[in-house]
């Protein structure tokens, strides 16, 4: 059994620290450039510049020692061979394995769990000849042409990442290719994709692990009944990416089945199947497995037991320092690049599903703060809007920026004797030093407080291989504050509820019966005015 978070030596010593926690704002504080060197932790794709969080060596001494007493690596590597961490001790759970990381266990010569990286290798197969039998027009529609456009139906994780990824690495798709996402149970979605789209030049993958996902199931009913009124066969046309054996798991009414498995959960997803279907045709196989290897690189470097050589471990640990020590309830991801304008709603979802939890794997309360909220834009245009707010507002939000040196499709020109990169880049830099060290002013208005921490991960450029190590980052970052607070990050609870209350208003709504009916019924007449 683990040691609980609050039990440690280290959860004491970081209380006492966090009554004084470096300021930012003091003579020198950053102009010290050992400072701005040691606080640097690098990987071979990206860099974290932590300087300008409220911390010191003493901080850090600390959360290693947080971190060994924790066994925070030995779980990450229990994890990836594959221990049932999916579980509530003593109660009724979903009690699986938690393999995402199989699915980009390709590289080395010993996989960490050789049986679900051999089913992963089996579906990238299937895909590879599937996408090279589309390439060759062996997979076309009734006249023969090539298939140009995939619409994407999923919702949650079957949807957010892959789309934050399919928008980051549009500088990388395939000549004449297009991806389209139906996520939401709205009609008003299906209808703006359906309008936009030719069925004819359309592939349709439908994504459901259960192939009982009500919102999905529906979506997919709209596009069958557009693919039939212009004469299509809907069988022709419909990929399904599901459990095996579930209700989708059918040959009769998909052109092509990929199979996703238990061990991995929705919001974990992007590198299996869910996401690379939709990958390997938007940019092509070979910038697949660069994103796939991208993500591999920072799996293995999660098993480094130094902190500060182990770039994911040291950002969940800052993480934790802002949010159980300095008391932040609140985290925002700043991306400064357009192509991860979705990427902070995919975080979102990955990190408050996790560790949105309030009781430990033996279910019980949970005596500590746990998941913060996570929110996010991309700049400058976020500076335009709420950055108002973290310079001089109340609340003190802690971001993690994301920055590029260079720009992803090198299109750029000389404004005013600067670039549009460099621009960017000037204005990521200076937000970052800004909410360090603030502005002192006799006039109120403009006196900014500072000690706002921060910090920084910077990659030279956005290609498939960092956007597999980017995502690998945060869901290894979630995975270590879990194991901290000794919650389960791994199931979901919490949306069961939603849709079990949902199902019962609709009985309402069709006058069946329900067993909440009244309740239902009661809401109903005072929201819509009628049953």
């Amino acid at each position: 059994m683990f040691k609980a978070f609050t039990e440690t030596t280290a959860y004491q010593e970081l209380t006492q620290l966090a009554k004084s926690p470096y300021d930012l704002t003091a003579s020198g504080a950053l102009q010290n450039n050992e400072r701005l060197s040691r606080y640097i932790c690098r990987s071979s794709l990206l860099d974290l510049h932590y300087c300008t969080e409220r911390l010191d060596d003493r901080v850090l001494a600390a959360l290693q020692k947080l971190a060994d007493e924790l066994q925070l690596v030995e779980q990450f590597k229990m994890m990836r061979r594959g221990a049932y961490l999916n579980n509530i001790e003593g109660f009724e759970s979903e009690t699986r394995q938690v393999l995402h990381t199989a699915c980009r266990d390709l590289f080395g010569s010993v996989p960490a769990e050789s049986s679900a990286t051999e089913e992963a290798k089996n579906e990238l197969a299937k895909l590879k000849k599937f996408l090279e039998d589309i390439d060759r027009g062996i997979v076309c529609n009734h006249l023969g042409e090539r298939f140009d456009t995939m619409v994407h139906v999923g919702i949650g994780g079957s949807d957010l990442g892959p789309r934050s990824i399919y928008e980051a690495l549009q500088g990388y798709r395939v000549a004449g290719r297009n991806v389209c996402f139906i996520a939401n149970v709205d009609p008003d979605d299906a209808a703006r994709v359906l309008a936009g789209v030719n069925l004819e030049r359309s592939l349709v993958t439908i994504v459901s692990k259960s192939g009982t996902t009500l919102e999905t199931l529906t979506n997919e009913r709209l596009v069958r009944d557009a693919l039939q009124q212009q004469g299509l066969d809907a069988r022709q046309h419909c990929i399904s990416v599901t459990g095996a054996g579930s209700p989708m798991d059918n040959p009769s009414d998909y052109l092509q089945s990929f199979l996703m498995f238990d061990y991995i959960g929705g919001r974990f997803s992007s590198t299996s199947m869910v996401g690379a279907v939709m990958l390997g045709f938007s940019i092509g196989y070979d910038r697949l497995t660069e994103f796939l290897e991208g993500a591999s690189v920072i799996d293995l470097l999660a098993e480094e037991v130094q902190l500060q050589k182990n770039l994911p471990l040291l950002l969940a640990m800052i993480g934790i320092w802002n949010r159980n020590f300095l008391g932040h309830e609140t985290l925002a991801v700043l991306p400064y690049s357009q192509s991860l304008h979705r990427f902070p709603a995919h975080l979102q979802q990955c990190d408050m599903e996790s560790n949105g939890k309030s009781i430990d794997r033996f279910g019980r309360a949970v005596p500590y703060e746990t998941g913060p909220i996570i929110w996010g834009e991309p700049g400058t245009n976020g500076q335009h809007a709420f950055y108002q707010l973290l310079h001089q507002g109340t609340t003190v939000v802690p971001a993690e920026f994301i920055g590029f040196r260079r720009a992803q499709r090198g299109l750029d020109l000389q404004v005013e004797g600067s670039t549009s990169q460099q621009k960017l880049v000037a204005n990521l830099l200076a937000q970052v030093i800004a909410m360090a060290v603030g502005q002192a002013s006799d006039n109120p208005n403009r006196n900014f407080p500072g000690n706002r921490p921060s910090c920084l991960l910077m990659a030279d450029r956005l290609t498939p291989q960092v956007m597999g190590a980017l995502l690998a980052v945060y869901e290894a970052k979630i995975a270590f504050q879990g194991f901290a607070w000794n919650i389960n990050s791994f199931d979901q609870e919490g949306v069961q509820l939603g849709k079990q209350l949902a199902t019962t208003f609709l009985e309402a709504m069709n006058n069946r019966s329900g067993s909440r009916q009244s309740l239902a019924r009661d809401f109903l007449t005072q929201v819509l005015d009628e049953v």
